[in-house]
């Protein structure tokens, strides 16, 4: 340290002496107190005892116990003594001598991919690569493994098979069915495999106990595969190429973005202060590389059994006759098929892709009218027209179509065995499924519509003027009295009342003011159900004959169609409304006055406020007047609800039909019920485990 600190150090600390002398002069007699009493002795007699038995006993317990636990986690799958074999239920069983075939996770922990029988071993290879092999069966296929002769003529690169399974080469794991007289690695197992029994029997020099885990094969094939978590049929968020990340959604669905992402990171907060944390186990973090080679396994078992005879030398001959003449035959065939490919089917793909291109085109243009805000917290029509919003859906599928079969035609260029693009197939032919039901339910609905047209105008407009117009009246005309024995303020009601009837009359004769003459409509004073009853058939013709697109159209036009007959009855739900939210306000804010308080906008709180005897005074009038009123008011307010509520609850039905008709997961109920293994839902045993010494 340097001096001058050295210096300004003390000189501090001698100021600070002087300024509390009296506190040091007290910490100086207690300290000569404790002395003189024995505290000090019986404090180090204390702190030396505790050093001792932390010497003696908590270190050296603590070392053993972490160096017993670093053993134990490190060698647990090596020398623990316990082999697990992972076996599959389907494999082939026979007596005959074979060379059994897989994965080695270690040396104790084994995958069984496939049991290749009677290996051809009648000269030996060149080099005889795996000196500790004495089976000559075993050498011969350990040495195919390793210059890859087993994996030739394979549709696809076997590195990724490697990859995927988490090791660099497949091993020779043991014998099936050997002689008395073989002699054996004692890193190899041996496995008797009768044709009756389901479960072999293995021994094993190097293994104190064995431990079999039967394993049902999924099929690649049939698109069968395990997984650790359940599959997702939903797609994600996919944001609109070129646009910044929400700038193409509208201001609700960016709040619900955002709360969606604020949940979680609480929740990965909250992950990080659990109260205990186990570390997974090396059997455990080794389970998605199991579940990777559990799927591989057919597939690989296919090719090797596929390759068996090439082990060993095969006699050459020439081709026979018939050989030849089904050569000559194979190769005219393919002359021919080369030239359609070469210059036929360019022209048909290129005719095939403008057309895409020109429906995409118009596609997007139409979704660009549907999507179309005047601001950013306008509504655009696809909010406001449930037809619009079914017509941005099929035109969304009719644009992700293309790319959809374009993954899944991508498969054909990987091995059967990768299941990333399952989700995708399933969700394509789930929304074809979907939109295939949808036009046949909708030929059979639309056809029915367009047979009784006459008869569901005639009965629309008669629901329509009894229960939207005269219900309607009738409980207005009853309002105005004293409904219940409710006395309301007479004068306010007779008011609203004439109001409210006056728009009704309004609205139910200006529909036909413009066809008729002014005369007649006042003599007749026929309501708007009348003067649709004309256009009201062409209507529902034009709705039935939607329906050809799907039964989904017509419903959503009946939904628009409600909404737009109904629209005097949202109308006076929202002047209502707004009459008893002002009016609600008006008396929390006098209220607030009474109390001697105001609502501080600035600051949104309720602030102390000093009221004069004439600001009070006008309160107290103007309180007292809008309370009497305010039953009048939410009599009205609760009318009108419950008649929105109807209209939103028949609403609520068509967008569940519509939501069934559009998102139903119908191809994957079927799946499951066809073909579980299709489906993954959960992780489970893989089937069963036998165990034996």
């Amino acid at each position: 340290m340097h001096p001058l600190s050295v210096l300004s150090l003390g000189i501090f600390v001698a100021g600070y002496i002087t300024a509390r002398w009296d506190l040091v002069t007290r910490l100086y007699e207690l300290a000569i107190f404790a002395w003189d009493y024995g505290v000090v002795t019986r404090a180090a007699k204390g702190f030396a005892l505790l050093t001792f038995v932390y010497l003696l006993i908590f270190i050296p317990v603590e070392r053993l116990a972490t160096k017993e636990a670093n053993l134990r986690s490190a060698d647990m799958p090596e020398n623990d003594g316990l082999m697990r074999i992972f076996w599959p239920t389907d494999i082939q069983r026979s007596d005959l001598p074979g060379v059994v075939v897989g994965w080695r996770n270690s040396s104790l922990d084994v995958f069984v991919v496939a049991i290749l029988d009677d290996v051809d071993v009648s000269t030996p290879p060149e080099r005889q690569l795996s000196q500790q092999l004495t089976n000559k069966q075993a050498g011969h296929v350990e040495f195919a493994l390793k210059i890859g002769t087993l994996f030739r003529n394979s549709p696809h690169p076997v590195n990724s098979i490697y990859e995927r399974c988490g090791h660099g080469a497949m091993h020779v794991l043991g014998l099936t069915n050997p002689s008395d007289a073989v002699v054996l690695d004692p890193s190899l197992f041996v496995a008797t495999t009768p044709a009756g029994v389901k479960a072999p029997r293995i021994t094993c020099a190097k293994a104190l106990s064995i431990q079999i885990i039967l394993y049902d094969r999924p099929r690649p094939s049939r698109m069968q595969y395990i997984s650790l978590n359940p599959i997702s049929l939903a797609l994600g968020n996919k944001e609109a190429p070129g646009l910044p990340p929400t700038e193409h959604m509208a201001e609700e669905e960016k709040q619900e973005l955002k709360a969606k992402e604020q949940k979680r990171k609480l929740v990965e907060k909250l992950k990080l202060h659990t109260i205990t944390k186990r570390n997974p186990s090396p059997k455990e973090k080794a389970l998605p590389k199991i579940v990777n080679q559990i799927n591989w396994s057919w597939e690989l078992e296919q090719l090797l059994q596929k390759n068996i005879s090439r082990i060993g030398t095969r006699p050459k001959r020439t081709l026979s006759v018939s050989e030849r003449v089904v050569e000559n035959v194979t190769t005219v065939r393919n002359f021919v098929w080369d030239l359609l490919i070469l210059y036929v089917l360019p022209l048909i793909q290129w005719g095939f892709v403008y057309m895409l291109m020109g429906h995409r085109a118009v596609a997007e243009f139409l979704l660009q009218i549907l999507e179309f805000r005047l601001k950013d917290n306008y509504l655009a029509l696809k909010d406001i027209s449930a037809t619009a919003q079914q017509v941005e859906i099929r035109l969304q599928q009719f644009c992700y179509w293309p790319m959809q079969y374009t993954t899944l035609r991508q498969r054909k260029n990987d091995w059967e065995s990768v299941t990333t693009s399952h989700p995708d197939y399933i969700r394509f032919y789930n929304s074809l499924w979907l939109v295939a039901n949808d036009v046949i339910i909708g030929i059979a609905l639309g056809s029915y519509i367009i047979d009784n047209a006459e008869w569901a105008a005639s009965a629309i407009s008669e629901l329509l003027r009894v229960y939207t117009v005269e219900a309607l009246q009738r409980s207005i005309s009853w309002l105005m009295g004293w409904p219940a024995g409710l006395k309301l303020n007479e004068e306010l009601a007779l008011f609203l009342g004439d109001l409210f009837l006056w728009v009704i009359d309004y609205w139910s004769s200006e529909l036909l003011r413009s066809e008729l003459s002014e005369a007649i409509a006042d003599s007749y004073m026929l309501d708007c159900i009348a003067a649709l009853q004309p256009v009201l058939p062409h209507i529902i013709w034009f709705i039935g004959f939607s329906s050809f697109a799907g039964a989904s159209m017509p419903i959503a036009m009946f939904s628009d169609l409600l909404s737009g007959l109904t629209i005097h009855i949202y109308s006076f739900y929202l002047a209502s409304a707004r009459i008893y939210h002002w009016q609600l306000t008006i008396l929390i804010s006098l209220f607030h006055l009474f109390r001697g308080k105001k609502h501080n906008v600035l600051r949104n709180r309720i602030d102390s406020c000093d009221y004069d005897l004439d600001q009070l005074l006008v309160g107290t009038i103007l309180f007292t007047l809008l309370f009497f009123l305010l039953p009048t008011v939410v009599v009205f307010y609760l009318n009108f609800a419950v008649a929105r509520m109807a209209i939103i609850s028949f609403k609520a039905v068509f967008d569940t039909l519509l939501s069934c008709l559009n998102h139903f997961p119908l191809f994957a109920l079927m799946l499951r019920v066809k073909d579980p293994r299709r489906l993954p839902g959960e992780r489970r045993p893989l089937s069963q485990a036998v165990s034996f010494d």
